[in-house]
């Protein structure tokens, strides 16, 4: 019993998430109230669990990508022969969230093509500060007596890393990842500016026809899914501490 009740808020969001994205006809009484006069008010493209799944991919991706090489490079750089690049990493991570997404897009699109590629890449490059900034506020934040005693134990510097560091930092490495995905949630709908198909595509097609009807079912489904990604890693958190 208390483990469900601990994870009753993520299986609530993710419930309610996947109701809505497989509700089909049903939801057309409701979405008929926001668009009384419309001739459809159910997105006709492609249906919302697809749209979902489609999301959820783009988005896994690119965080995966983004864990990767932003802890990767933190790492990297907190190791005695890369501190002279930390300034330079923690540089770039922060150029890249303050690039525009919408910025990003315009220049993949003429490399990488219409479709999936370009918002991979832009949320690749705004997935990173947060994860870059909270493994380097992790590791560095460690108490040295931690270190000293480590090595009085005998441990190599990859001994240390990953059976001491790294499990110590988790909790803010961890904040810094939730951070970044449930951004990155919110940012893939400008995906569908470029031809990818996700759940931004119904609030594109409900800002170009005036349709309020397909901006809900866009913007709700997103909405749900940050929240239930949210309240996930917040039920992961704790347990790491």
């Amino acid at each position: 019993m208390a483990l469900l009740t601990r994870w009753s808020a993520p299986l609530v969001w993710l419930g309610l998430l996947l109701a809505l994205a497989v509700g089909g006809e049903w939801l057309e009484p409701l979405l008929r109230w926001s668009e009384p006069e419309a001739r459809r008010v159910l997105y006709p493209q492609a249906d919302l669990l697809t749209l979902l799944l489609r999301h959820v991919q783009v988005v896994a991706i690119a965080s995966g990508l983004a864990v990767v090489i932003g802890v990767g490079a933190a790492i990297l750089v907190t190791r005695p022969g890369g501190r002279d690049f930390l300034p330079l990493v923690a540089q770039f991570a922060s150029m890249g969230q303050t690039f525009p997404p919408v910025a990003v897009l315009a220049l993949a699109v003429p490399v990488l093509g219409f479709g999936t590629w370009p918002i991979i890449v832009a949320l690749l490059l705004y997935g990173l500060l947060p994860i870059v900034r909270n493994t380097l506020a992790g590791l560095e934040g460690l108490d040295p007596a931690i270190e000293e005693a480590a090595r009085g134990m005998g441990m190599g510097g990859g001994q240390r890393l990953w059976q001491v560091e790294l499990p110590l930092a988790a909790p803010i490495i961890l904040a810094g990842i939730r951070t970044s995905v449930t951004v990155n949630i919110a940012t893939a709908a400008l995906g569908a500016t470029v031809g990818a198909s996700n759940l931004g595509a119904p609030i594109i097609a409900g800002i170009v026809n005036g349709n309020t009807a397909y901006i809900l079912q866009g913007a709700v489904l997103i909405g749900l899914l940050a929240l239930a990604v949210d309240s996930l890693f917040s039920r992961l958190l704790p347990a790491r501490q």
